[in-house]
């Protein structure tokens, strides 16, 4: 059975069913941890139907992945090769061993942590194992994860430190944006024009809503290294091109336009 690692205290019920293999899987099999294993496959580079179905294309990239992987070579997916596909998973649930100064200083390098993981949806519309690991098991069209992905990457830090959270999280940029309020830390796009709060005041990360209104923010993520006029982000169910209805965690420039801010110390 594959595990999370001895040090980690991550113990999310709706990690097990993706964390443990029930029994070895073959060629033939329907059942439910297929899923799994065809969208590791597909992020690990052998790209196959995400079916549940164990067909004999999926049997193919076993033995294919299984041979990079300086494994037997069989076909089955069994303990050993579990553990293998999911090890990003596992390796992104493992505290870090550093010692932080601040949640922020935390939230920064977690955040990194799963960022060079590179977090992507596979399988279609937030769909896939990351989306998952941020939404507590749920996934699907209706489950956009830029606000899910800020608060697990909070809750993690949480577990892993002394630090509290400033926020209880919520998958909702509204609900993020009211709980700043609630906590005092939220600023305006008008506090930093005027100058009530300096850029400095925002490091070493803040959180950034992107806001369609003053009651109405559409997509969110970690904001850092603040400039003049742009920051660098780190956020998740985005691309290359800055939607906020993508499929992956990417690092963006953003300039300040539009944009409020929950600032975590």
């Amino acid at each position: 059975m594959a595990t999370l690692a001895p040090n980690s205290k991550i113990k999310y019920k709706w990690l097990q069913k993706e964390i443990n293999l029930p029994k070895v899987i073959s060629r033939g099999s329907k059942h439910k941890i297929v899923k799994p294993i065809q969208e590791w496959l597909c992020y690990h580079g052998f790209k196959t139907g995400v079916d549940q179905d164990f067909g004999p294309a999926t049997q193919k990239l076993v033995k294919k992945f299984q041979e990079v992987s300086q494994l037997p070579v069989t076909g089955n997916v069994d303990k050993a090769t579990f553990q293998a596909l999911i090890t990003p998973l596992l390796e992104v649930l493992t505290p870090i061993a550093d010692e932080f100064q601040s949640f922020g200083e935390a939230v920064k390098a977690y955040s990194i942590k799963h960022l060079d993981l590179h977090p992507v949806e596979i399988g279609g519309q937030n769909m896939g194992p990351w989306v998952r690991l941020y939404m507590q098991g749920y996934e699907g069209k209706d489950f956009p994860w830029c606000a899910g992905f800020v608060s697990f990457v909070m809750r993690q830090v949480a577990d892993f430190t002394d630090f509290a959270k400033p926020l209880k999280g919520s998958w909702s940029c509204d609900s993020l944006a009211a709980q700043g309020r609630e906590a005092g830390i939220f600023v305006s796009e008008q506090d930093i024009q005027n100058e009530r709060i300096s850029r400095d005041d925002l490091d070493p990360v803040s959180i950034f809503l992107c806001r369609r209104s003053s009651t109405d923010w559409t997509h969110t993520g970690f904001a850092i290294n603040f400039d003049e006029e742009v920051f660098d982000t780190i956020e998740g169910n985005t691309n290359d091109e800055g939607y906020r209805e993508g499929y992956e965690a990417c690092q963006r420039v953003r300039a300040y336009k539009k944009k409020d801010f929950l600032k975590l110390v």
